[in-house]
């Protein structure tokens, strides 16, 4: 499957969340969105990316911009990863891999000498009619919360 870009419209998904809740591209038709893709729940750089975009929780909810951060965990590991480290945030889980894999975010990576399929750390920044306005890939942790927020804040522009 090929990676989605700017312009192109955020496929449409229903997926649930920490808490017992769901979010879907209808439930956020109307108003941009930052749906942020992590490898996984309770490591060093998803933790420091899920600490960031909770620090700037009130910047984005100023624009008016919500926030949700998307892994293949289940909802129970969202939920002890939220409670463990204080995060105020949406955590979606895509256990199927679905919007991952149609977002282009599904990838082969190397550790150590061994390769293995895994979630590309990706960031899609979505106006208000579901088109993606900035897409980030190979996302490294330092800055970037900073930079989809300046991201943001050029749409009310």
């Amino acid at each position: 499957m090929s990676e989605l870009k700017e312009g192109d419209m955020m496929p449409a998904f229903e997926l649930p969340t920490d808490g017992g809740g769901t979010v879907s591209s209808e439930s956020l038709k109307g108003k941009p969105y930052v749906l942020y893709l992590y490898p996984r729940d309770d490591t060093p750089g998803c933790t420091k990316e899920a600490q960031g975009f909770t620090e700037h929780k009130a910047a984005f909810a100023a624009l008016g911009v919500p926030v949700v951060g998307l892994s293949k965990d289940d909802v129970a590991s969202h939920d002890k990863f939220k409670t463990k480290y204080d995060l105020d945030l949406v955590l979606a889980s895509d256990e199927s891999g679905k919007l991952v894999e149609g977002l282009g975010a599904w990838v082969e990576k190397s550790n150590y000498g061994k390769t293995y399929m895994g979630i590309d750390r990706s960031t899609f920044l979505v106006d208000g009619d579901g088109r993606i306005v900035r897409a980030w890939r190979k996302v490294k942790v330092p800055g970037h919360v900073e930079e989809v927020l300046d991201a943001a804040r050029a749409l009310g522009n």
